[in-house]
């Protein structure tokens, strides 16, 4: 077992990924509506899923967790097809697209903005490897397309036709060229302090998309489609229980000790490669760590365990292998129920009608996504992180208006809002963590 981590990060990651999807796979016939399986991911597929639609409503529980292995599966694929080399950014484009797919992507709608990435990468002459990532990236519109490809221009589920497959190629094409072009930019706009850095080209996507498909020619939004509140809690727990419980077990097989990972975990400063500056087995300890730690705050929190709920888990476990840690998203946390109470008595003080307390699903949506500020802990310190999740609570259910809803990434976008606003502020106004600690030896 120790072999395993003396394995290349790329290879390592390449296994840790077709383990995952195996897991998945595993789960749905364990699912008790295993015999509806393959109907359910039928229904997954020829159904909108506009944010935020419940795939455990739509398609059962064994099709929806057959939706996310089959992706998952996909996912594994191409990384391994292409020749890519699978890094820590590739982590984060894997578990986020997989955490999506309990709640607006399915094995139908991820193509045609794949597709479309691809042909882009040709025309360009970029190797399809090198655009594996950005490929992913896209399919954080895959409610667009959804939209395209079965009901658009009207409200009403019309079914597949061509001329919403038509639209939803040129849509595609529309988000490769967006989404390569944009994502070496994105960093200079936030500076680093967003992990979700792929959701600035994805949200000005699909805020382009929204205008040009909607906006202008004065098409009104459908709304989305199932039922919300259906879920399945113990089914959701006990499946991230053996996960995450098998990652740390492997994790210590393998040969990551206890101090290995708390020298992770202890780190001042941001680790934003952590399987390629801290080895195989402390990122596979930080997957079941960390993994288990989301798990807790949801469940503290009273979260219901629907399919977005579900799959919020892995879109914030997604971050993992570029320096999230419970260490530094813990403020982030704090920082989301602190608002929330706040909002809460300023409502009522004001007459208000408040309806966001921190366990509603458009809050633990965005608690999820605000994890991407984690490096501003490890820039700045915690009272800084903490002071950014209060605004991301603020923000998150505005930014809705600009994608029209299509955005899976909405949550990762309205972080870029929160380091435009916040991090000119930091840098002209506070000291990082370095800096005091200088001013402090020198005193």
């Amino acid at each position: 077992m120790k072999k395993l981590n003396n394995l290349s990060e790329s290879n390592f990651l390449k296994l840790f990924f077709a383990f995952v999807s195996l897991c998945f796979l595993i789960a749905a016939v364990c699912m008790p509506d295993r015999s509806n399986m393959f109907a359910g991911l039928w229904e997954i597929m020829k159904n909108p899923a506009k944010v935020s639609t419940n795939y455990f409503s739509i398609g059962g529980f064994a099709g929806t967790f057959l939706n996310m292995g089959l992706v998952a599966v996909i996912m594994t694929v191409l990384f391994c097809v292409t020749g890519a080399t699978v890094n820590n950014v590739s982590t984060l484009a894997f578990l986020l697209t997989l955490g999506f797919c309990s709640w607006g992507i399915n094995v139908l709608n991820m193509w045609p903005t794949m597709v479309g990435t691809a042909l882009v990468a040709l025309v360009s002459k970029q190797k399809l490897g090198a655009v594996v990532n950005a490929a992913l990236f896209t399919t954080g519109v895959a409610p667009f397309i959804s939209d395209m490809l079965v009901r658009y221009p009207g409200a009403d589920i019309i079914g597949f036709n061509w001329l919403g497959l038509g639209f939803a190629l040129i849509a595609g094409i529309i988000m490769g060229a967006i989404v390569i072009a944009g994502l070496p930019h994105s960093p200079n706009v936030h500076k680093g302090m967003n992990l979700y850095s792929a959701a600035l080209p994805v949200g000005m996507g699909a805020f382009l998309l929204h205008g040009i498909f909607y906006k202008v020619p004065g098409i009104a939004l459908p709304a989305p489609v199932g039922d919300i509140a259906l879920s399945n809690a113990p089914a959701a727990n006990i499946f991230c229980l053996v996960l995450f419980g098998l990652c740390v077990v492997l994790a210590l097989l393998i040969g990551c000790t206890p101090k290995d990972y708390w020298n992770l975990l202890k780190n001042p400063n941001q680790v934003a490669n952590v399987s390629g500056t801290c080895g195989n087995g402390v990122f596979l300890m930080n997957v079941g760590v960390f993994g288990l730690f989301i798990l807790a705050y949801y469940n503290a929190i009273g979260a219901n365990f629907n399919g977005v709920q579900f799959g919020l888990i892995f879109c914030m476990l997604c971050t993992c292998n570029s320096g999230s840690r419970p260490s530094n998203v813990w403020p982030i946390m704090a920082g989301y129920v602190v608002a929330s109470f706040v909002a809460k008595y300023i409502s009522m003080f004001l007459g208000g009608d408040f309806a966001l307390p921190v366990n509603a699903a458009a809050i633990c949506v965005g608690l999820c996504y605000a994890n991407g500020l984690s490096p501003i802990t490890d820039k700045y310190g915690w009272q800084y992180s903490f002071m950014g999740a209060m605004i991301h609570y603020a923000l998150v259910t505005i930014v809705p208006q600009l994608h029209g809803a299509f955005c899976l990434y909405n949550g990762g976008f309205t972080a870029i809002f929160v380091c435009i606003i916040l991090v000119p502020v930091l840098e002209k106004f506070c000291k990082t963590k370095e800096e005091r600690k200088a001013l402090k030896v020198n005193n």
